[in-house]
């Protein structure tokens, strides 16, 4: 079960987040049935929804990252809820790569490089907040922490990997995020950074039977950090018949006209969850008329 926790300092200036993400990523593989450059492209983005999410304050909050790196990925969405469950989704999956330079999968060369990163934070105001940058390289992580620096201008680290197994299934997956809180205190950055240096890669340190409790704790070493919470996340798809419906209402009365005089049932397929909705003739005129 995927595990979230956050934790802050004895003096309440640097938080970490951090998340066990491996059977979200196994959720995403047996959805989408991603090749493992995929899935670790797919998986890292949808760790960091998790986290993202999981900072967000109140109940009907919700996040959305658009990765649109100009590679052969496609774009990636990833919707987040403010407990940090996601679902996710891109416009191909079965893309093999050979392995990049470091002998790792290649996700750069999967998500591309030369694109933004789009992040869209509903908080219930009239407008969502929205902000896209540049991305730093297309690893995900760095974008992530470029978006905190940039958007945000809050000193932040951010992590996150996906271990594949011989089988593509996933082996290990997680991510921590560490933040500095406002008001920010630079004395603390050393800490980060020297924690960050002995720390082994967020998969290395599941992979070994760490807990999502126990990284969190790591990335606090020498600030006497405590846990404030933590609970279960899952990869969460809240679609469903009507609102399948309203999207088919959204197309206008002449598109559903259409489609109904061609007599012949259609089927509207989820992209995040593969749920498939089948619609008779019928009620497609019915959907015209109310």
């Amino acid at each position: 079960m995927s595990k979230i926790v956050r934790a802050l300092s004895e003096d309440g200036s640097v938080l970490c987040a951090a998340v066990c993400s491996k059977d979200i990523v196994n959720e995403i593989f047996r959805i989408h049935k991603t090749t493992p450059v995929a899935s670790a492209a797919l998986g890292r983005l949808a760790t960091a929804g998790v986290i993202m999410g999981s900072l967000m304050k109140n109940e009907s909050d919700s996040l959305t990252l658009r990765l649109d790196g100009g590679g052969p990925s496609g774009i990636i969405t990833v919707a987040a809820d403010y407990k940090g469950n996601v679902k996710c989704c891109a416009n191909h999956y079965n893309v093999d790569l050979p392995l990049n330079p470091q002998g790792k999968l290649d996700v750069a060369g999967y998500v591309g490089r030369n694109g933004l990163l789009g992040v869209i934070r509903d908080t219930g105001l009239k407008e969502p907040y929205t902000a896209q940058i540049p991305l730093v390289s297309g690893e995900i992580a760095e974008d992530i922490t470029s978006y905190y620096a940039v958007s945000e201008q809050i000193p932040t680290v951010c992590a996150l990997g996906v271990l594949v197994d011989r089988d593509w299934s996933i082996k290990a997956a997680g991510g921590y995020l560490i933040q500095l809180v406002p008001p920010v205190d630079e004395s603390k950055i050393d800490f980060i950074e020297n924690n960050i240096k002995k720390m082994q890669s967020i998969t290395e340190l599941l992979n070994s039977g760490m807990t999502a409790r126990e990284v969190a704790l790591l990335g606090l070493e020498g600030l006497n950090g405590h846990v404030l919470d933590e609970w279960d996340v899952y990869y969460k798809c809240d679609c469903s018949r009507e609102k399948t419906e309203g999207l088919l209402v959204s197309l206008g009365k002449e598109e559903l006209k259409k489609i109904g005089d061609d007599g012949e049932k259609i089927e509207v397929c989820c992209h995040f969850c593969d749920e498939k909705y089948y619609f008779e003739p019928d009620e497609i005129y019915r959907l015209i008329t109310e």
